[in-house]
């Protein structure tokens, strides 16, 4: 497959072009072109969260996973990230891990529960 399209232009052309990609549903080619930007700058959140996303939405669960764990090992208290990773796991079968995952993005935003 030829991915010169992906990883054409600067990063501020290809996160422009994935966010592009993610608007019109088309997740695969968002996560081909996020792929080679998060490598070029994986100190960055946004796109790798985008990344992340595009993983879950295009049904590559472990991928997700994967992402959204650097995330939340990078920043803790990042709750959208904790949110996703939570939601990850449970289209996994894996409640139980999911639970905690998603009681701490509630708290981070606030939703402390009734009583």
């Amino acid at each position: 497959m030829d991915t010169t399209y992906y990883g054409h232009g600067t990063p501020a052309e290809r996160w422009e072009r994935a966010q592009l990609f993610y608007a019109a549903r088309d997740y695969a080619a968002a996560a081909r072109v996020l792929g080679g930007l998060v490598e070029e700058v994986p100190e960055q959140t946004g796109p790798r969260l985008l990344l992340a996303r595009s993983y879950y939405h295009s049904a590559q669960l472990r991928r997700a996973e994967h992402e959204l764990r650097l995330i939340v090992e990078r920043d803790p208290v990042e709750h959208y990230a904790r949110l996703m990773l939570g939601r990850t796991l449970q289209r996994q079968g894996r409640h139980d891990e999911a639970r905690t995952h998603l009681r701490v993005a509630a708290a981070f935003a606030g939703d402390f529960g009734e009583g």
